[in-house]
């Protein structure tokens, strides 16, 4: 793969990725400059593997949740799955915030952000705005 290619297949990771973060209200300068840093990294990675194109944007939103993690915690949180409904007690949002991670877990070919408690589908890497189901 060239330098061109490569660019291009990072600037479409990051584009995805940059749409997630923005689909969850986390676009802030400290989430984009991780972004950058993961890009940044992958690009020596996808240099001296080419055929690992595929893997790339999940690898990336792999890297940025990783960053995240230690900068502001957990993202993205899943927002599919409802409150756990205890007797006599109304339902706490909190208690139902879990992680959504990409599957699979080497990051591609076509990654996807999957809920950890259901194991289901919620979207695919870059759609987290739009509904998976529809």
């Amino acid at each position: 793969m060239d330098a061109a290619g490569s660019t291009e297949v990072l600037m479409q990771a990051r584009a995805m990725v940059l749409a997630d973060l923005a689909a969850r209200a986390h676009a802030t300068p400290a989430a984009v400059s991780a972004l950058e840093d993961a890009c940044a990294e992958r690009r020596w990675w996808l240099e001296q593997w080419p055929e690992g194109a595929a893997y790339i944007a999940g690898l990336v939103a792999q890297d940025v949740q990783d960053a995240l993690l230690e900068m502001v915690g957990r993202w993205p949180l899943c927002q599919d799955c409802d409150a756990p409904e205890l007797p006599g007690r109304a339902p706490d949002p909190r208690e139902a915030l879990h992680s959504l991670y990409i599957q699979p877990d080497l990051g591609g070919p076509d990654p996807v952000w999957v809920c950890e408690e259901t194991g289901h589908v919620v979207a695919a890497l870059g759609q987290l705005g739009r509904d998976a189901r529809g």
